[in-house]
């Protein structure tokens, strides 16, 4: 695992942003809650697949992109309650090591969703260091502005499965609400890669 900087909460509106800004041959997957709402008010697009009610299934909705689309980006963007639930899957992931799969986990130490009790990150739990121990080639902690410059720089040139834990800051944004209706979003998706 790298770890990149000093502890510092960054804003989680201004993170996303930057890490959508570029975002050619790209699929994002957004994990429930908040991380939905800030990957839509970085702008809503076809390629957008926004996860409602399924916590937990994020990254291996990410890793199914990742196998199906080998010539795209994924990015998975999810929260660290969401990640935590769905812990077993960085063990398969990092068995088949997609080189085209970034997941990023946006990281309050809080559970968002259900009224900010602190999360098991808050408790010393190291995200970044358990997707190590389950394989992943590169896993990284970001927390501070200049070492969200490096992983803008690794996104850029992704070339192997890399996990990157991001802390943000516990304050919340207005709501950004994508489309709720499943199988709108699901045709939607489809079409965007040419699929009926």
């Amino acid at each position: 695992m790298v770890e990149l900087g000093e502890k510092e909460f960054l804003d989680r509106r201004e993170v996303v942003q930057s890490l959508l800004a570029e975002r050619e041959n790209c699929l994002v997957v957004s994990g429930l809650g908040s991380p939905t709402y800030d990957v839509h008010a970085a702008g809503d697009r076809d390629e957008n697949f926004y996860l409602w009610g399924g916590m937990g299934g994020a990254s291996m909705i990410g890793l199914g992109l990742a196998i199906a689309q080998p010539q795209k980006t994924i990015i998975v963007i999810t929260g660290d309650g969401e990640q935590l639930m769905g812990i077993g899957s960085l063990s398969t992931i990092g068995i088949l090591k997609p080189k085209n799969l970034l997941i990023i986990v946006l990281d309050n130490e809080h559970f968002g969703e259900t009224g900010m009790q602190k999360s098991h990150t808050f408790h010393a739990v190291d995200l970044a260091r358990i997707a190590s121990a389950s394989g992943c080639p590169k896993s990284i902690l970001v927390s501070d502005k200049s070492s969200l410059v490096e992983l803008l720089e690794i996104k850029k040139t992704l070339s192997c499965f890399t996990f990157a834990v991001i802390k943000v800051s516990q304050s919340t944004a207005p709501r950004s609400l994508p489309m709720v209706e499943g199988v709108k979003m699901q045709k939607r998706f489809r079409l965007s890669l040419g699929l009926k």
